[in-house]
């Protein structure tokens, strides 16, 4: 079983440290993981992504061609990924800073105004960790023990920020989400 995710938006919104605690969440439940960057030479501001797969299995492919999920942080980022969307897959959608123009009827759209909720929480930069929490719901949840883990790895030179994206993780897991 290998399932497939692509994690974008634009530089600053912590995609890449997003992908690399998901990938770390995948590692530390037994699982198999490629991890891939993609960024523009402008970093902040411009557009990022990352790609990972995650299997029980070995994996043999960095990039798909099709994925099961993609996180889109900003418009342009829906706009780029749409179409790399399996049929049947899932689109989980920063609905502060992104909107439907051209629906597809054989995928998913979860929506959530990440933006708003990481500035109701105080930071803005707690819109990655409520979108991971989204997302850990609909794979069925991570091992919280876990979760707590991969922050703390990828965190580790910012340890003041790992409680709070925890609490952006499960305020992303415990939201009653918009779906289309």
């Amino acid at each position: 079983m290998i399932k497939s995710f692509i994690i974008s938006g634009s530089g600053g919104q912590g995609v890449l440290s997003i992908g690399s605690i998901l990938a770390n969440i995948f590692m530390l439940n037994n699982l198999f993981v490629t991890y891939c960057t993609c960024y523009g030479a402008e970093m902040r501001g411009g557009a990022v992504n990352c790609e990972i797969n995650m299997s029980d299995k070995e994996i043999n492919t960095l990039q798909n061609e099709k994925v099961d999920f993609v996180v889109a942080l900003n418009q342009a980022s829906f706009d780029k990924f749409i179409s790399k969307v399996k049929e049947n897959g899932t689109m989980i959608i920063n609905s502060s800073l992104a909107k439907i123009l051209k629906p597809r009827n054989d995928i998913k759209y979860i929506f959530m105004p990440f933006s708003e909720e990481a500035t109701k929480m105080g930071d803005i930069r707690m819109t990655n960790s409520i979108a991971l929490g989204i997302l850990a719901k609909l794979l069925g949840g991570f091992n919280f023990e876990n979760v707590k883990k991969g922050y703390e790895k990828i965190l580790s030179t910012k340890t003041e920020l790992i409680q709070k994206n925890i609490e952006a993780y499960l305020l992303g897991y415990n939201y009653k989400m918009g779906e289309m």
